[in-house]
């Protein structure tokens, strides 16, 4: 690691709310290094070999084909990029990690789930919480694709409460081995994995505890018919059921009732890798309707250069690019954790278990904003098809289907939405965010007299980041009061909370994408930029709307009288641009890139 992540004086996670953030101190995908982009054209390669021209095949319930690329993929090394060497993976940074998810995963969600599946919940907690002997008995074959591995925690009443489930784990009389008995169901790769990660009770325990199983019919393992599912027709769905299964107490993962840690934990990588894995649909998915749009002639004419299908591209591509810049910029603030860690004498397990635990709130924010992206991504472009995209016989539709489940995986957006303002709050109360002071600035703020004088705009991105500086206003006035108002019963007003985490995932999405676009800017210029800027001011320009409307919500929802009448006023003034940006002139200037260069080239 450099002495420059070292000495840099690194935001906490939660901290972007109240402290500045300079472009210059952001990573993003401009700024891949050769062995980056190197994997990055390797991986792309694979996809376009073995993936895209059949995905046909995918949408026909081909298992085999899912478990073959699979199969073919780990010969790659692309199944380890992120298990340590000694372990025969390839021991790359989580930028890196990120970067193979992200671009392994955008042909069809069939892959997109057995790769996240394996990779992520299948190896993860073993190379993480795993004892020596169980590492290297294990993670070897998992990170070659000798071995798939699977992950057993929901079960049909346990899903979003995953630490009520009823599966049992019983110590035998000679203390070697536990027996395990009870139904796991929604489990992803269970028809060929080898190796599972199972979560069961031991007694009357609080928490759940882990177990690393071996896949074998003779030892009480037997498996539902396959799901049939809306979407990732090729993605194994199966119920997995234990009935006795003995497993030796050397298979034990961490140490008795840390189970649901581990559950936890694995779900903070796997929301900001499912991020990752939403981008790419979005790239395809837009470089798909850019063709089709120049080639759909229409009225004598290529729909591309109607106004409604270039409004409908440039907020497409926009979703993507800032989906880009956030996910990158997440990725690298826990890369430079693990490494001050690492440099710290933390082992590699440890060092990434708290390197993005420290990130929790933006892990959860990133799989929020871009799974929802991609939902609205390809719903758009079904409408670009217009009929063609409603047939199974173009692309679009089992892109619709497969990003479907992206809204549900690691925890529903809901869940989700509720945990990244939880957090963020404790963080607070823990003093490793201080919202308490910034929020009361905010309020002093409301009753002062506001400033009369005419800013300087003339900088690019002058009156756009003071917008996002005002965003944070109104997320630290409406949580600021909401906290004050009722304490620790915060969590019981749930569609306050839902309302809250909109406004914090708008500013942290519409911030990632200006600070991208400024630094590409200021190292290539303005001019070479002017789409990407274009990008960055109409994503703020919606985020802007979603924020009054959703503070609106909140404030309505506990204040009254002049505490309302204030907050209301605080918030026009905080959502109120001094010069209004040209929406439609911008979604013209995205969207002519777009059909000139007939792809997503950003």
């Amino acid at each position: 690691m450099s002495t420059e992540t070292a000495n840099k004086d690194l935001l906490r996670g939660g901290q972007f709310l109240v402290k500045e953030t300079k472009s210059e101190d952001i990573f993003t995908p401009e700024d891949f290094n050769e062995e980056q982009i190197m994997m990055r054209d390797s991986v792309k390669e694979f996809v376009e070999r073995e993936i895209w021209p059949h995905k046909e095949e995918f949408e026909k319930k081909n298992y085999k084909l899912t478990e073959e690329v699979m199969r073919k993929a780990g010969e790659l090394g692309f199944l380890g990029v992120a298990v340590p060497e000694e372990y025969d993976g390839l021991g790359m940074g989580f930028v890196s990690t990120m970067l193979v998810c992200d671009y392994i995963s955008g042909a069809t969600g069939s892959v997109a789930t057995a790769f996240g599946a394996h990779t992520g919940i299948g190896t993860m907690p073993i190379t993480l919480y795993g004892t020596e002997e169980q590492k290297k008995k294990y993670v070897p074959k998992l990170a070659t694709g000798e071995w798939f591995g699977a992950y057993c925690l929901t079960e049909p009443d346990a899903g979003s409460d995953a630490n009520s489930g009823k599966t049992k784990a019983v110590l035998s009389d000679d203390g070697k081995y536990y027996s395990i008995s009870g139904q796991k169901m929604w489990i992803s790769n269970a028809g060929f994995a080898d190796v599972f990660i199972v979560f069961a009770r031991i007694e009357d325990d609080k928490n759940i505890t882990g177990f690393i199983v071996e896949n074998d019919k003779e030892n009480g393992i037997s498996f539902g018919e396959e799901e049939k599912k809306l979407g990732i027709h090729s993605s194994s769905t199966r119920q997995v059921f234990f009935n006795e299964t003995k497993v030796p107490v050397e298979n034990m993962l961490s140490e008795r009732g840390n189970g649901f840690k581990i559950a936890m934990n694995a779900l903070n990588i796997g929301r900001i890798k499912l991020a990752a894995a939403s981008l790419d649909a979005q790239r395809r998915v837009t470089d798909l309707a850019t063709k089709y749009a120049n080639d759909r002639v229409q009225f004598k004419t290529p729909i591309a250069k109607f106004g409604a299908i270039k409004s409908k591209l440039a907020e497409m591509a926009t979703s993507a690019y800032v989906g880009e810049a956030a996910s990158y910029r997440a990725a690298k603030n826990i890369e430079d954790r693990i490494n001050i860690r690492l440099e710290d004498g933390a082992s590699h397990s440890e060092a990434e278990l708290k390197g993005v635990e420290e990130y929790a709130i933006e892990c959860s924010i990133l799989k929020v904003a871009c799974s929802e992206d991609v939902q609205n991504c390809s719903d758009e472009g079904i409408q670009v098809y217009g009929g063609m995209g409603f047939s199974a016989d173009t692309p679009m539709e089992s892109a619709w289907r497969d990003a479907r489940i992206a809204r549900i995986y690691e925890g529903t957006n809901e869940i989700n939405r509720m945990l990244s303002v939880g957090m963020l709050v404790k963080k607070a109360m823990k003093g490793h965010v201080d919202l308490l002071g910034p929020a009361k600035s905010v309020a002093d703020e409301l009753t002062g007299i506001p400033s009369m004088e005419k800013p300087d705009y003339s900088e690019l991105f002058a009156e756009e980041k003071e917008m996002v500086a005002k965003l944070k206003k109104v997320f630290l006035m409406v949580a600021g009061s909401a906290v004050q108002k009722f304490g620790p019963d915060l969590e019981e007003h749930q569609q306050l909370l839902l309302a809250a985490a909109d406004i914090l995932i708008e500013i942290y999405m519409a911030e990632s994408g200006i600070l991208r676009a400024e630094k590409n800017a200021k190292r290539l210029g303005e001019d070479a930029q002017k789409e990407q800027i274009a990008m960055a001011k109409l994503y703020l320009y919606h985020a802007v709307d979603i924020v009054n409307t959703k503070a609106k919500e909140g404030i309505g929802s506990f204040a009254e009288g002049d505490e309302q009448r204030m907050m209301l006023m605080g918030l026009k003034r905080f959502t109120k641009y001094t010069n209004m940006p040209n929406v439609v002139e911008l979604r013209n200037t995205i969207a002519e890139k777009l059909t000139s260069e007939n792809k997503y080239c950003f």
